[in-house]
């Protein structure tokens, strides 16, 4: 009997909490940006990265593509998750729009936001992340997370991943993170 009362709370618990990430994820996707909003909130984070990183202007100018998806939040309560929408950019110029949905069980409470850049410094990468329709981190390519200390700078000529990854907090770059299991997807705009 006791045994059967630990599975019903637990499924209970499981319930409630796809229902608030549920709910936080149409919240969310109810005010879904405009290709406007996007581009502009993408390029305060592009200057940000430039100003809080030495030398990413010359990365960036070297990759093929710079995917930025500023603004992600975290939220729900028991199981959590993470949803964000950006833009890929190829010259400087925005090609597609994207969302990124990550998963996450245990305690947590909502509201953290991070700015999440990829770049693409391989066209096999980015043609590959480009053609499907739901690219899996982890699964689909790997991110190598970059997280530098204070006064350090990017060496474009020692970084030979396909896919870089920063993650930014308001605080600058986050450590300890991991993007796997993050999924993106293109968006119609």
């Amino acid at each position: 009997m006791h045994n059967m009362k630990s599975h019903l709370i637990k499924a209970f618990l499981l319930t409630v909490g796809i229902f608030a990430v549920s709910g936080f994820f149409s919240g969310n996707a109810s005010h879904a940006k405009t290709a406007k909003e996007i581009d502009v909130i993408v390029d305060t984070s592009l200057d940000r990265f430039r100003k809080e990183v030495k030398g990413a202007e010359e990365f960036l100018a070297s990759a093929k593509g710079v995917l930025v998806l500023p603004g992600v939040i975290k939220g729900g309560f028991v199981i959590g998750g993470e949803y964000g929408e950006g833009a890929l950019r190829i010259h400087g110029k925005t090609v597609d729009y994207y969302s990124i949905v990550a998963g996450s069980y245990g305690f947590q409470i909502g509201g953290q936001k991070k700015d999440v850049i990829l770049v693409f410094m391989q066209d096999e990468a980015m043609k590959k992340f480009r053609e499907s329709s739901g690219w899996k981190a982890g699964v689909d390519g790997s991110v190598a997370l970059v997280n530098l200390g204070a006064a350090a700078s990017i060496d474009t000529t020692k970084i030979k991943e396909p896919i870089v990854g920063f993650v930014f907090g308001q605080k600058g770059l986050m450590y300890n993170l991991t993007l796997e299991g993050s999924k993106f997807t293109k968006l119609k705009k």
